[in-house]
């Protein structure tokens, strides 16, 4: 290779980069101004860095199998911005490979056909629906995350409000203020915070990239009174995991404030488990309570779901391999669960998991059909699942994974599977995974009837998404999605 056309190589690589540099304050604008939501094939380009677009541009070529660049789509969102454009989502990366194929042309016409539904569409100061308070009851792990995810999409048109968050505890307040603002900073497995913390400990906030949040110290949620810090109409989003039935988390109800109440856990009796993308139009506005089923649940439902749509489910078993959790010990102690009270760093630990009996929550044409178990590892983030199936027709490897690449691309669960398809990936490179699950493409297995398909998940962060998504519904944020095709 000559001199000459690796300096060709560089010197296109720079302009990318340049191009992608301008990209970013458009892309900003476009969400913060229009409440317009640019996304790569599903990939949010909302406060990604220069490398992470370019990478996402990259990624089209596993997808479509034509490479996408900067150069294809920088004039597609610099045209957006001169549209006037309402609320959507925008797939851009979509929009893109669509111009390419049909050979380009004339950019903002083509882009008045794709989105004339919301061509022109602005309206200064009008508000797609009203904000909503949250509160997080517990600030551990899934809390932590779902208030990192809760202030990057403040802004634009997210409308929920992280107001709160309730611990225990009345000691040095200084000190835990603190302590608080530390975890939430650095974390060991997800990074660091993407922003700034300040904190007040006369008024005891903490103030996270510009939103102000009250830390509230109770031992129940009997002792607060959330109209006091001027909150109203909340949702409270309890991720500690003590009360899972209707009587427990009802006390959140009662308190002034509080109109209704999420759980980041499988809910007991009548309560609904949600996975949002397969049953979250299931939730009313006469439902106070619910439950957002379990990280395992989230990550196997999309799966399942497609699988019983294209093949049907006869019988199965679920397998899940997950990453250890604070419940378990540190090194080997009394535990109340069985084989739990060993050293969850030194110990695959054999457990049950509830998952397989919780499908059925969410998809009751596989009640009775699923068993399941569960093995714990010694890693702190990003679990497996897998699928060993029995289905009604035939079929293949190549032929089910065509398949499920099409559904997480083209499908309405695309933001619950991802799909991957390379020999080398292990869990750590699903760390901050957004999806619910990622079928892992190279280690299916088809042959007839019987089927084993691997799903990796990042059970903290993809988890934490799907929370997410359930407090839009809730507060009725919903957003048209385009291209249609």
């Amino acid at each position: 290779m000559s001199q000459q056309t690796l300096d060709n190589i560089f010197q296109e690589w720079q302009s990318n980069e340049a191009l992608a540099e301008q990209m970013i304050p458009l892309v900003g604008r476009l969400y913060r101004q229009n409440n317009v939501v640019a996304t790569m094939f599903g990939r949010s380009l909302i406060k990604r860095s220069v490398i992470r677009i370019l990478k996402d541009h990259r990624f089209v070529r596993k997808i479509e199998g034509t490479e996408l660049s900067v150069q294809d789509t920088f004039p597609i969102v610099k045209a957006m911005c001169d549209l006037n454009l309402g609320p959507a989502h925008v797939d851009i990366g979509k929009l893109g490979v669509m111009l390419k194929k049909q050979g380009g042309g004339d950019v903002e016409a083509f882009l008045r056909k794709e989105l004339h539904e919301i061509v022109d569409g602005y309206q200064p100061g009008a508000s797609i629906g009203e904000p909503k308070d949250v509160v997080l009851y517990g600030f551990g792990r899934i809390g932590r995350l779902l208030a990192r995810i809760l202030v990057e999409k403040a802004g634009g048109g997210n409308l929920l409000r992280l107001r709160a968050i309730v611990v225990r505890g009345r000691g040095d307040v200084a000190k835990d203020l603190e302590k608080r603002a530390s975890l939430l900073r650095r974390d060991s497995v997800h990074g660091p915070f993407e922003g700034t913390i300040s904190i007040d400990v006369e008024a005891r906030t903490l103030t996270v990239n510009g939103n102000v949040v009250q830390v509230i110290y109770a031992d129940s949620p009997e002792e607060i009174d959330y109209t006091h810090y001027a909150i109203d109409n909340a949702v409270v989003v309890d991720n500690t995991g003590i009360w899972r039935d209707e009587a427990g988390l009802g006390q959140h109800l009662a308190c002034k404030g509080v109109s209704k109440a999420l759980l980041t856990a499988p809910g007991k009796g009548s309560i609904k488990n949600i996975v949002y993308g397969i049953n979250h139009d299931d939730v009313t506005e006469d439902d106070k309570i619910l439950s957002a089923a379990s990280c395992t649940t989230n990550a196997i439902v999309p799966v399942l779901k497609a699988l019983n749509d294209q093949y049907g489910v006869v019988t199965g078993h679920v397998e899940t391999v997950h990453a250890y959790t604070n419940d378990q010990n540190l090194i080997d102690n009394y535990h109340k669960g069985d084989r739990r009270g060993r050293s969850a760093a030194l110990n695959m630990v054999l457990t049950e998991t509830g998952a397989a009996k919780a499908v059925a929550k969410a998809l009751p044409e596989l009640e009775g059909k699923l068993t399941g178990n569960a093995i714990r590892v010694p890693t702190p983030n990003v679990s497996m699942a897998i699928l060993n199936l029995t289905l009604e027709k035939g079929t293949d490897a190549e032929a089910l994974n065509d398949y499920l690449r099409d559904v997480s691309i083209n499908s309405s669960y695309q933001k619950q599977i991802d799909f991957v398809d390379s020999p080398e990936v292990v869990s750590s490179d699903f760390v901050g995974n957004r999806h619910a699950g990622i079928v892992d493409a190279k280690a299916t297995i088809a042959n007839d009837n019987h089927a084993v398909v691997y799903v990796w998940y990042d059970n903290e962060f993809g988890y934490s998404c799907q929370v997410v998504r359930i407090l839009q519904q809730m507060s009725n944020v919903t957003f048209l999605k385009l291209p249609h095709a």
